[in-house]
């Protein structure tokens, strides 16, 4: 049987979903930035990929994989925008050039939270470049978690102000792929390994920072606490909901039905 092409995302909060797959025979996995993904999925040099969820309506009619996401509930903690003004006075944001949700997420809030309309540019992760180019910055993934924030800069984490704004999880990617790409007993796989993985944060911490000591129990922290891996009814209202918004607002021409394999 042909291996399944797996896109996945090398940040410490899609490891636990990846949980023991290297070894599989049943699939090829590679890493990328998360943008890389979707890009890599709607081309089809993959066949299943973890994709941002606000590609999934910029895809072929996509099917997701049941019951697994990367989502929080509350703080997410690597998903902020970092400003020295109060939000009401941004008049410009700086974007991560990885992401895709996150970009839309900003968006979303900046017109039905923050009632503001910035302007966007994408920008590397680099805090002090993005601020000097613009009154606000987002960043995501381990350069978020991990940024050692200066005392005039605020950090306002867009996982706590979604679910402050709606009473909702965010979720922030799944597994996605062609209808077809997937049999029955690999989405068992796939569950089997997140699972494991979320059972295991302590040790896939301490592999992933196994060269800065100081980190593992930040990341086996963040792990537990903070990003949740499934995707249920609250998650999936969440998500619809984050697609209504979006393709209010014009980031997507419009919001889709969920589908699954």
């Amino acid at each position: 049987m042909t291996a399944v092409r797996l896109g996945a995302v090398g940040y410490l909060n899609a490891r636990p979903l990846m949980y023991g797959l290297e070894r599989c025979p049943r699939f090829s996995l590679r890493y990328d930035l998360p943008s890389r993904c979707a890009e890599l999925l709607h081309a089809g040099d993959i066949d299943v990929g973890l994709i941002p969820s606000i590609e999934y309506l910029r895809g072929d009619e996509y099917r997701i994989v049941p019951g697994l996401a990367i989502a929080s509930r509350g703080q997410v903690a690597s998903v902020a925008l970092y400003t020295t003004r109060s939000m009401s006075d941004v008049r410009s944001i700086a974007v991560d050039t990885s992401s895709r949700t996150s970009v839309a997420l900003v968006q979303v809030l900046c017109v039905r939270l923050f009632n503001i309309q910035p302007t966007v540019e994408m920008r590397g992760p680099d805090l002090r470049d993005m601020l000097e180019r613009a009154d606000a910055a987002l960043i995501i993934g381990d350069h978020a978690l991990l940024l050692e924030c200066p005392a005039v800069v605020k950090k306002i984490d867009l996982g706590e102000a979604w679910t402050t704004m709606t009473g909702l999880p965010f979720v922030y990617a799944f597994w996605a792929g062609r209808a077809g790409a997937l049999a029955s007993g690999d989405i068992g796989v796939l569950q089997q390994a997140r699972d494991a993985g979320v059972a295991q944060s302590d040790e896939i911490a301490r592999e992933y920072f196994k060269n800065v000591p100081g980190r593992q129990a930040v990341g086996a922290r963040y792990l537990r606490d903070n990003i949740k891996y499934d995707l249920g009814d609250d998650e999936q209202a969440g998500l619809e909901l984050f697609y209504r918004y979006a393709a209010e607002i014009g980031v997507v021409p419009k919001a889709q039905d969920l589908r699954f394999f």
